[in-house]
């Protein structure tokens, strides 16, 4: 699902008490090396973003990681950040049964990587 990316560890294990409970559930993913600000847009509740500069030397992909209320959850398109770099991820929980933006979170990883095509924007997250 995330791959080799960074998970921090309280999200994992929150993850993981939620899946033994039996309850589907995507924990927020918590940047560890790009500088990540996530939010909600201020007058769409259903978007998702997260706005990342890279701080290293080297070349780093993301991607918003967005957990909707009632609708599935989704993954915003993965950005390049080349060293010193900014870009934005977005994803919109939709359809009839949405309740919103719960949380945004980034799943990061070096470019150097693979796996980075495997997924499009609005793409759902399938437990």
């Amino acid at each position: 699902m995330f791959g080799r990316s960074h998970l921090a560890s309280a999200a994992a294990g929150a993850a993981l008490a939620l899946a033994s409970a039996g309850l589907p559930s995507y924990a927020s993913v918590a940047a560890t090396v790009l500088r990540c600000d996530t939010y909600v847009h201020g007058s769409d509740e259903d978007l998702g973003i997260a706005a990342c500069a890279n701080p290293t030397d080297q070349v780093w992909v993301f991607r918003a990681v967005v957990v909707c209320g009632r609708a599935p959850d989704v993954a915003g398109a993965w950005v390049t950040l080349p060293p010193g770099g900014y870009g934005e991820s977005q994803g919109y929980c939709a359809g009839g049964f949405t309740s919103g933006v719960e949380t945004v979170g980034v799943d990061e990883h070096p470019a150097s990587e693979t796996g980075v095509a495997e997924t499009r924007p609005g793409d759902t997250l399938d437990p």
